[in-house]
């Protein structure tokens, strides 16, 4: 008798989980308490899985030799309390991909804020260099379906395959042998509190998972000047190499990584912590042996993921940043390091309990006026009322963009860096974006 998976959550991660375990003969069950989008539910019906939407019963899911479950779904809810009395293993996707993923090298890279640009950047400047890489996880593919895709086809899936995976705290608690060659902490901010029992060390722990069964030969990465990473840091297992960033990386406009540097004044990347971003990505491709010369030739090429600093236009002499990634106030005070010129800052949504006061010498120093965009500004305004800037609320991303074009002069930048979530006014922080975006290119037309 086949032994059966149940795979709870069919987004991204869940559908490749469904897919690759339907693939290695086991029999193979989705549930998903909200409903399946129409293009995952195609995949699964074209592979004869069966499938649940809006509702889990129990009886087919407890039944389980093993359960594979989408990081977004917290152990509080009522199936993973069903699922742990049980006594049922449970794996997460990125698990399940690594036990089939054969020999390859595995770079895994985590953090509160950053992660997706070093993944990006980290894929690119190896993809420049020629070797033979894929990127995904949090990002992009599922790695179970990557994994599946080498397996359909074992021509591509040869001895120097290379995975860049970026991978959440959520991912992170939900392996058992996962173990990247190569693994990279960028940060630890407080974030997701409310899964990890509003404890910062249950975060920090989640976190360094990442390095937590690699082996003598291995690489691990670091923040070195990281306080939360410092105050958890505990010393890794015998014979892992590990490597901490310091301060110092980043001179005159140029890293220097061994024996070689590289001018960051040629690429399209803004602000310190894109530097520190830069210096790791740049250390995992000289650890793979990529040629100097290619990796500048990536740094040069780079464009910023979309949302993430990410240069919209130039109109009128004012450059227009969309970076609606921003959701905490760690990844906006990061943000306004980047500005160098006066900002006029569009700011707010779904507070998350925020503490505004780290952005306070920021804004004094940097922010022209600042355009408020969400349903209650209070916070905002208590925050920064003080400072005596011009302050305005709006309630939509076009009523922001008028706002913010009408304080603006010529050689400012307008700043969507939101510190907050989208859910107040938009569907999430891409489409926040968007309209953003949208707006911007609608103010000369």
């Amino acid at each position: 008798m086949k032994k059966r998976i149940v795979i709870l959550g069919s987004g991204e991660s869940g559908t490749g989980a469904a897919l690759l375990a339907c693939h290695l003969g086991y029999d193979v069950f989705v549930s998903d308490k909200g409903a399946i989008q129409e293009k995952y539910r195609k995949a699964l019906d074209e592979a004869g899985i069966p499938w649940e939407e809006k509702t889990h019963t129990m009886d087919l899911i407890l039944n389980a030799y093993e359960i594979i479950k989408s990081p977004g779904i917290p152990e509080k809810s009522d199936v993973m309390k069903a699922v742990r009395a049980r006594g049922i293993n449970v794996i997460g996707e990125i698990e399940l991909g690594y036990r089939h993923a054969g020999k390859c090298t595995i770079v895994a890279i985590t953090g509160t804020n950053g992660k997706t640009t070093t993944t990006e950047l980290t894929y690119h400047l190896l993809h420049t260099a020629g070797l033979n890489v894929r990127k995904g996880g949090n990002v992009g593919n599922s790695f179970a379906a990557m994994v599946l895709d080498d397996l359909l086809h074992p021509s591509q899936a040869t001895a120097d395959r290379v995975f860049v995976l970026e991978v959440s705290s959520f991912q992170l608690d939900d392996i058992q042998q996962f173990r990247p060659r190569i693994a990279l902490l960028l940060n630890i901010t407080p974030d997701h509190l409310d899964r990890y029992d509003y404890t910062l060390g249950n975060y920090a722990r989640a976190k360094f998972r990442i390095c937590m069964n690699q082996k003598r030969g291995d690489k691990f990465i670091y923040n070195g000047f990281d306080p939360i990473i410092a105050e958890f840091f505990e010393a890794p297992a015998s014979g892992l190499k590990s490597t901490p960033i310091r301060k110092g990386f980043f001179k005159n406009g140029s890293i220097r990584v061994g024996v070689n540097r590289f001018d960051m004044k040629t690429g399209n990347l803004r602000g310190p912590h894109n530097m520190f971003n830069a210096v790791c990505a740049i250390r995992v491709a000289h650890l793979l042996k990529a040629d100097p010369v290619k990796i500048q030739e990536g740094l040069d090429t780079f464009m910023p993921p979309e949302h993430r600093l990410e240069k919209v236009t130039v109109t009128g002499g004012v450059t227009w940043i969309n970076d609606s990634k921003g959701t905490n106030v760690d990844s906006t005070f990061y943000a306004l390091q980047a500005m160098e010129e006066p900002t006029v800052w569009i700011v707010g949504g779904q507070d998350k309990g925020n503490d505004y006061s780290p952005l306070m010498p920021l804004v004094k120093k940097k922010v022209r006026a600042i355009v408020c965009m969400g349903l209650d500004n209070s916070k905002i305004r208590e925050a920064f009322g003080s400072l005596n800037k011009p302050l305005v609320e709006t309630g939509s991303a076009a009523e922001a963009v008028k706002a913010a074009a009408g304080f603006a002069l010529p050689g400012d930048t307008v700043l969507l860096s939101p510190a907050c979530a989208s859910f107040d006014l938009f569907l999430n922080y891409e489409d926040r974006g968007r309209q953003f975006k949208s707006a911007v290119m609608k103010l000369n037309n």
